[in-house]
């Protein structure tokens, strides 16, 4: 059995990043989080049912912003101010990917996304986007079904998008027509969330369950979206998809301070033919490394029969001269490569305790 390295470990198991400094929590809420819908009535109304376009970027995240509203009270018990809600995974990845210019058209035959285009346009041909939208529509909906939003679940309709509408569940029935093991993960969750007796550790489990099966439902759907990218974009998109699993298996907690913290070492941008970690010159040095170790991990990933349940130590927080030695001499990594994970140990820490 091989085991991953120590490196790869503290990347996708036991990384956390330290917010250093006075900030204010406001100062970290995804773009437009203010100026989004926060309630049912913020959309309109047609026929009795809630439509939403969540194919304009502040109407998705506003179905996030209730759905953060409406499961606030089950998370007090962890901690105030929604603070340990660890949903906030969800709204905080889509910011990201707004302000990275993920959700643009990478085809560039509309002008949607783009600045001098619709800024708040979501493109149905973004690889990005389309696996939001499961990540987005199914626990949403889901939510709706479950009871916990407050509303019946025919109260609530998505508008397609301007192709491929066959690709997209639009509402409960049909969303659990076409992915009902992965609407089931969803449901499940909810159930779990609104028993006394759930620890924060059990729950999000249940979370870690539900988010996989979405990403795998519409990975396959969408692959062919990633042709649209530059190579190092679409080797990107591929390694998070990975990492996402060993972050599963590690239990990280996707909680608003967690996650915030773990995106400043994501690409603050669409990656470009040319683009090679850890020397790519207007990317921070974490930046740097954790886009060259989630690559290298999905290399031992493809390369090994390692996979997320029996390959995570989580024993230590850098790698040494020796293991970086060691990588090189497979032909993983170049020297430089080597070198720049060696030199970098101190941007990661291990997760701070968790209030259960």
């Amino acid at each position: 059995m091989a085991f991953l390295p120590p490196w790869a470990c503290a990347l996708v198991g036991c990384i956390s990043v330290s917010l250093a400094g006075a900030f204010s929590l406001s100062d970290l809420y995804p773009p437009l989080w203010n100026e989004s819908p926060g309630q049912f009535s913020d959309y309109r109304v047609e026929n009795g049912k809630y439509v939403i376009d969540p194919w304009v970027y502040s109407k998705r995240m506003g179905m996030y912003k209730i759905l953060m509203n409406k499961t606030a009270s089950y998370f007090e018990k962890f901690a105030p101010d929604n603070e340990q809600n660890f949903l906030w995974g969800l709204p905080l990845q889509h910011g990201w990917q707004y302000t990275t210019g993920r959700l643009v058209d990478p085809s560039r035959r509309t002008d949607c996304g783009y600045e001098y285009g619709d800024r708040l346009c979501i493109s149905v041909d973004s690889w990005w986007a389309d696996i939001n939208y499961f990540l987005c529509a199914l626990p949403f909906l889901a939510a709706v079904d479950s009871g916990i939003m407050g509303i019946s679940s025919d109260q609530v309709l998505l508008l397609p998008p301007p192709k491929d509408q066959t690709k997209f569940c639009l509402n409960i029935s049909s969303c659990q027509s076409s992915f009902p093991k992965t609407m089931k993960k969803w449901n499940a969750l909810y159930k779990r969330l609104q028993s006394p007796s759930s620890s924060f550790d059990d729950l999000l489990k249940y979370l870690w369950d539900a988010h996989l099966s979405s990403l795998k439902d519409a990975y396959k759907i969408f692959e062919d979206r990633l042709e649209y990218y530059s190579k190092p974009e679409a080797d990107f998109g591929r390694d998070w998809c990975v990492a996402l699993d060993y972050l599963a298996a590690a239990s990280f907690p996707t909680t608003f301070i967690q996650v915030s913290g773990f995106q400043k070492g994501l690409p603050p941008r669409v990656l470009v033919d040319g683009d090679k970690a850890p020397f790519i010159s207007d990317f921070t040095d974490f930046q740097n490394t954790v886009l060259l170790g989630l690559n290298l991990l999905h290399q031992v990933d493809n390369a090994t029969d390692c996979t997320p349940q029996s390959c995570n130590p989580c024993n230590s927080p850098a790698m040494s001269a020796t293991e970086t030695s060691a990588i090189y001499q497979t032909g993983n990594l170049t020297k430089s490569e080597a070198k720049g994970l060696e030199r970098h140990p101190t941007v990661v820490q291990p997760i701070a305790g968790r209030t259960q």
